[in-house]
């Protein structure tokens, strides 16, 4: 057993320990700081196979970008801990039987000599100014061009999805329509008023008319 060998079982075992407490953790908070755990272990994966540039795009977008985003959201929701978790012990036996079972079909599948797994030879070692940014790019737009299109307007479809879901009309959302705001004009909104210019009247006659007033009161 070589380096390689020990450094990819050490990760393994971490990455199945962080992906089983995104699960357990009773936090959502330290449920995020373990998935962000997992997403560093499977980037050291990626550097084991030499793809340094999945690796590190694996940490900048995931970690730096999404986790980062996901733990503010968390971290500013009020979150009832509690009733999330109301059944969790009930159903752990039903989920931990289907997990064994995809594990042993898994398995199955790769242990079979359909799979060929037993005829799989080590990769060779890539050469110092070997591009993997290159020979991923040659492939992606070459070879796997159309699902990778395919892939994108799928994403697009779920933005505006997502949008729409969000702007829906609802009570509680105030919206603003567009097309009702270029249709506005200012004769619509502003309304000038004439009115007469007054001078406004001296303390010493508004005196005198209280005095009066008070005066034919008394009469």
């Amino acid at each position: 057993m070589n380096l390689t060998t020990v450094i990819f079982y050490v990760l393994s075992a971490i990455l199945i320990f962080a992906s089983l407490r995104v699960v357990t953790a009773k936090n959502p908070v330290h449920a995020v700081l373990f998935l962000v755990l997992a997403f560093f272990t499977s980037a050291g994966h990626w550097l084991l196979l030499e793809s340094e540039f999945l690796a590190i795009t694996l940490v900048l977008v995931y970690v730096g970008a999404v986790m980062v985003l996901f733990l503010f959201v968390v971290m500013m929701l009020d979150i009832n801990i509690e009733k999330l978790r109301e059944g969790f012990w009930k159903n752990l036996p039903v989920a931990a039987t289907v997990g064994i079972i995809m594990v042993f079909e898994m398995a199955l599948i790769l242990m079979s000599p359909q799979a060929g797994l037993a005829e799989y030879k080590a990769a060779a070692p890539l050469a110092a100014d070997f591009s993997n940014v290159k020979m991923l790019g040659s492939q992606l737009y070459t070879t796997y061009l159309l699902p990778f299109e395919i892939a994108a307007v799928v994403l697009l479809l779920a933005m505006v999805a997502a949008i729409g879901l969000t702007m829906r009309s609802r009570k509680d959302t105030k919206a603003i329509d567009p097309a009702l705001q270029i249709q506005v004009k200012s004769a619509d909104r502003v309304r000038v008023v004439k009115m007469d210019a007054t001078q406004p009247e001296s303390e010493t006659s508004v005196d005198e008319a209280a005095a009066a007033k008070s005066g034919e009161q008394q009469a």
